[in-house]
Protein backbone atom coordinates (compact mmCIF):
# COMPACT_ATOMS: atom_id res chain seq x y z
CA UNK A 1 0.00 0.00 0.00
CA UNK A 2 1.23 3.79 -0.86
CA UNK A 3 0.33 7.01 -0.06
CA UNK A 4 -1.52 8.52 -2.43
CA UNK A 5 0.91 10.84 -4.86
CA UNK A 6 -1.89 13.64 -3.42
CA UNK A 7 0.58 14.20 -0.19
CA UNK A 8 3.80 14.97 -2.23
CA UNK A 9 1.93 17.13 -4.66
CA UNK A 10 0.39 19.08 -1.79
CA UNK A 11 4.02 19.29 0.03
CA UNK A 12 5.06 20.41 -3.21
CA UNK A 13 2.94 23.15 -3.51
CA UNK A 14 2.96 24.36 -0.24
CA UNK A 15 6.80 24.83 -0.87
CA UNK A 16 6.75 26.08 -4.32
CA UNK A 17 4.00 28.73 -3.06
CA UNK A 18 6.19 30.06 -0.82
CA UNK A 19 9.60 29.79 -2.39
CA UNK A 20 7.79 32.12 -5.52
CA UNK A 21 5.98 34.48 -3.50
CA UNK A 22 7.51 37.36 -3.91
CA UNK A 23 8.43 36.27 -7.74
CA UNK A 24 5.70 34.91 -9.28
CA UNK A 25 2.03 34.85 -8.87
CA UNK A 26 1.34 31.14 -7.72
CA UNK A 27 -1.93 30.16 -9.57
CA UNK A 28 -2.79 26.70 -10.53
CA UNK A 29 -1.13 26.91 -13.66
CA UNK A 30 2.09 27.99 -12.55
CA UNK A 31 2.12 25.08 -10.11
CA UNK A 32 0.92 22.63 -12.75
CA UNK A 33 4.29 23.26 -14.29
CA UNK A 34 6.13 22.89 -11.25
CA UNK A 35 4.57 19.96 -10.16
CA UNK A 36 4.32 18.86 -13.51
CA UNK A 37 0.85 17.84 -13.40
CA UNK A 38 -2.54 18.82 -14.51
CA UNK A 39 -3.92 22.06 -13.58
CA UNK A 40 -7.25 20.00 -12.63
CA UNK A 41 -5.04 18.30 -10.26
CA UNK A 42 -3.17 20.90 -8.67
CA UNK A 43 -6.42 22.95 -8.05
CA UNK A 44 -8.10 19.62 -6.36
CA UNK A 45 -5.01 19.38 -4.03
CA UNK A 46 -5.30 22.90 -3.37
CA UNK A 47 -9.23 22.93 -2.74
CA UNK A 48 -8.14 20.32 0.31
CA UNK A 49 -5.37 22.47 1.61
CA UNK A 50 -7.78 25.60 1.49
CA UNK A 51 -10.16 23.66 3.58
CA UNK A 52 -7.61 22.39 6.20
CA UNK A 53 -6.89 26.19 6.53
CA UNK A 54 -3.42 26.03 4.96
CA UNK A 55 -3.51 28.37 1.81
CA UNK A 56 -5.58 31.04 0.51
CA UNK A 57 -7.29 30.82 -3.04
CA UNK A 58 -8.47 34.45 -4.82
CA UNK A 59 -8.89 34.80 -8.46
CA UNK A 60 -6.94 37.68 -10.11
CA UNK A 61 -3.64 38.84 -9.40
CA UNK A 62 -3.12 37.32 -5.94
CA UNK A 63 -3.74 33.98 -7.20
CA UNK A 64 -2.89 31.66 -4.28
CA UNK A 65 -0.97 32.50 -0.57
CA UNK A 66 0.05 30.77 2.84
CA UNK A 67 -2.29 31.30 5.15
CA UNK A 68 0.17 29.57 7.73
CA UNK A 69 3.46 29.83 7.88
CA UNK A 70 5.23 26.99 6.80
CA UNK A 71 6.99 26.13 10.17
CA UNK A 72 3.41 25.45 11.50
CA UNK A 73 2.71 22.89 9.10
CA UNK A 74 3.94 19.49 9.34
CA UNK A 75 3.67 16.63 6.93
CA UNK A 76 1.22 15.17 9.22
CA UNK A 77 -1.21 17.80 8.82
CA UNK A 78 -0.53 17.76 4.94
CA UNK A 79 -0.77 14.01 5.24
CA UNK A 80 -4.50 14.57 7.30
CA UNK A 81 -5.32 17.31 4.78
CA UNK A 82 -5.40 15.41 1.57
CA UNK A 83 -7.10 12.52 2.49
CA UNK A 84 -4.02 10.28 1.31
CA UNK A 85 -4.88 7.18 3.32
CA UNK A 86 -8.60 6.25 4.14
CA UNK A 87 -9.98 5.61 7.41
CA UNK A 88 -8.91 2.00 7.31
CA UNK A 89 -5.49 3.26 7.57
CA UNK A 90 -2.61 2.47 6.01
CA UNK A 91 -2.46 -1.38 5.85
CA UNK A 92 -5.34 -3.32 4.23
CA UNK A 93 -6.07 -6.48 4.51
CA UNK A 94 -7.05 -9.19 2.18
CA UNK A 95 -10.04 -9.88 2.11
CA UNK A 96 -10.65 -13.46 2.29
CA UNK A 97 -7.75 -15.72 4.16
CA UNK A 98 -8.99 -19.29 4.10
CA UNK A 99 -10.96 -20.10 7.39
CA UNK A 100 -9.75 -23.85 7.18
CA UNK A 101 -6.36 -22.99 7.28
CA UNK A 102 -4.59 -21.79 10.68
CA UNK A 103 -2.76 -18.82 9.43
CA UNK A 104 -5.94 -17.74 7.55
CA UNK A 105 -8.06 -17.66 10.13
CA UNK A 106 -5.17 -15.84 12.63
CA UNK A 107 -3.47 -13.69 10.19
CA UNK A 108 -5.69 -10.69 10.78
CA UNK A 109 -5.98 -10.78 14.34
CA UNK A 110 -1.73 -11.38 14.13
CA UNK A 111 -0.84 -9.09 12.07
CA UNK A 112 -3.84 -6.02 13.29
CA UNK A 113 -2.01 -4.62 16.40
CA UNK A 114 1.30 -4.82 14.68
CA UNK A 115 0.11 -2.30 11.70
CA UNK A 116 -1.62 0.28 14.03
CA UNK A 117 1.66 0.67 15.88
CA UNK A 118 3.57 1.25 12.50
CA UNK A 119 0.92 3.50 11.66
CA UNK A 120 1.03 5.76 14.63
CA UNK A 121 5.20 5.70 14.56
CA UNK A 122 4.89 6.68 11.13
CA UNK A 123 2.21 9.69 12.06
CA UNK A 124 4.14 10.49 15.16
CA UNK A 125 7.48 10.99 12.76
CA UNK A 126 5.35 12.84 10.32
CA UNK A 127 4.60 15.47 13.28
CA UNK A 128 8.09 16.28 13.36
CA UNK A 129 8.70 17.07 9.88
CA UNK A 130 7.96 20.50 8.98
CA UNK A 131 7.56 21.86 5.38
CA UNK A 132 9.95 25.03 6.01
CA UNK A 133 12.39 22.01 6.64
CA UNK A 134 11.73 20.56 2.92
CA UNK A 135 11.95 24.40 1.75
CA UNK A 136 15.29 24.78 4.04
CA UNK A 137 16.74 21.82 1.95
CA UNK A 138 15.44 23.16 -1.22
CA UNK A 139 17.13 26.51 -0.76
CA UNK A 140 20.52 24.56 0.60
CA UNK A 141 20.40 22.66 -2.87
CA UNK A 142 19.21 25.35 -4.92
CA UNK A 143 22.46 27.28 -3.69
CA UNK A 144 24.90 24.41 -3.90
CA UNK A 145 24.15 24.34 -8.00
CA UNK A 146 25.46 27.87 -7.83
Amino acid sequence: MQISSKFTIAVHILTAMDYFKDSAVVTSSFLAGSVGANPVIIRTVAGQLKKAGMISVSRGQRGMTLARDLSEITFYDVYKAVDCVSDEGLFHFHENPNPQCPVGRNIHRAMEGKLESIQRSMEEQMKTITIADIENDIILDVAAEG
